[in-house]
């Protein structure tokens, strides 16, 4: 919670426009105290930033001379705890001083999952003014609440703009993931477009966290750990000589493609027997396994993190480790039987439209059946509140 300076209580006390600043001569009327902080929470308007009641403080910003004491003070933040204010409300109580007297400041934090209700009715502040939500009102905080419900990567970063994506690859994009026929028919704006697809938010224009990780000019400006640590290592055990290393970042198609890549290249199709090279009956691994694997790696891992993705390529095995625990329904017992579940349910759907996701769910399947095919073990699969982590042992 953020604290004002002095200067800043004195400004919004002389602002008898603002509709984040509420004046009360005392703490006297208890009821109006708690609707006021009931409508602050609810953040109406959607500033998104802190409402302030201030007791001792007239209507026309001139100090009241109410004596501010620990009982008005402890009155006033009963009025989050006693239950009568739910879900139960973020706010600060201070004593501050303003214009040579003292003041109670109340700061109220706009609520997560809105609406909040006062006695089961929920008040938003309209102008100066504190009324009862009509259900327009309540329809709209739902709406705002159910935003803070989506999943990690279908929420607004309200730090970005609509300028933070490349427009250009968005415009490539679109075509894939509508009609072609619909895109002329309607004709509406790229913005309209983009927030249709849930690139961005619902009440703003500001990107989500899955279209910042597929079309930001620098995806790791905002999301630092969204990048695969490749390293190949002389040994079956680290520490241990890094033959090759390799980071890759950029867009989620430029790491999907250079994943592809990086997978094909070093798997082994030629060995040598007594000093005479020979080329195997069958690679060492089947690059159809890997690259399952890596893509369920960046589908599901939790992007919150800033921590990579890391494939450390062994004599003997690979490794695949995905930043976060298992998600949802899924389970150790049901991991890769057909029970899914999606962290990323944005993620998955731009992976399928740009090609790297066919069907769901069966991305461990089709590494299993690939891998039985080539000859080798069944994939081992580790697991904690931090990472998965896929092991493939190497064909004899």
């Amino acid at each position: 919670m953020p604290r004002y300076t002095d200067e800043q209580i004195a400004r919004w006390a002389a602002d008898l426009e603002s509709d984040r600043v509420e004046r009360k001569r005392s703490g006297a009327d208890k009821e109006k105290i708690r609707r006021n902080i009931c409508a602050f929470a609810n953040d109406l308007p959607g500033h998104g930033q802190a409402g302030v009641l201030l007791i001792g403080v007239e209507d026309d910003g001139r100090v009241s001379n109410t004596r501010i004491d620990e009982k008005l003070l402890l009155s006033v933040t009963a009025a989050r705890d006693d239950g009568n204010i739910m879900p139960m409300p973020s706010l600060v109580v201070e004593k501050r001083r303003l214009g040579g007297g003292e003041i109670a400041a109340v700061f109220v934090e706009p609520a997560r999952y809105p609406p909040v209700r006062y006695r089961g009715r929920a008040w938003v502040r309209v102008g100066p003014s504190v009324r009862p939500a009509t259900p327009d009102d309540e329809a709209r905080l739902s709406e705002r609440r159910r935003a803070s419900d989506l999943s990690f990567d279908q929420r607004p970063c309200e730090s970005a703009s609509l300028s933070d994506l490349d427009q250009r690859l968005v415009r490539e994009y679109l075509p894939a993931a509508v009609a072609e026929e619909v895109l002329e028919e309607n004709r509406r704006p790229l913005e309209t477009q983009l927030r249709s697809l849930r690139l961005l938010g619902v009440m703003n224009s500001s990107p989500v966290w899955g279209a910042l990780l597929a079309f930001a000019r620098n995806p790791l400006l905002w999301l630092p750990g969204a990048y695969v640590q490749f390293l190949r290592i002389a040994g079956r055990e680290l520490p241990g000589p890094i033959r090759n290393q390799k980071r890759l970042s950029g867009r989620l198609v430029d790491v999907l493609r250079g994943l592809d890549e990086l997978l094909g290249l070093n798997i082994r199709t030629r060995t040598e027997v007594a000093g005479v090279e020979r080329e195997l009956r069958e690679p060492d691994y089947p690059t159809a396994a890997l690259r399952q694997l890596a893509r369920n790696a960046v589908m599901h891992r939790s992007y919150e993190t800033n921590a990579p993705i890391r494939v450390y390529w062994y004599e003997d095995r690979v490794e695949i480790a995905s930043p976060g625990g298992l998600y949802g329904r899924v389970s150790e017992e049901g991991f890769g039987e057909g029970v899914t579940d999606y962290r990323n349910p944005l993620v998955a759907e731009i992976m399928a439209i740009i090609g790297f996701a066919q069907r769901f769910g069966f991305g461990i399947p089709l590494a299993k059946k690939a891998l039985e095919a080539n000859g080798n073990p069944p994939p081992e699969f580790s697991f904690s509140h931090a990472e998965v982590k896929a092991i493939v042992k190497a064909a004899p």
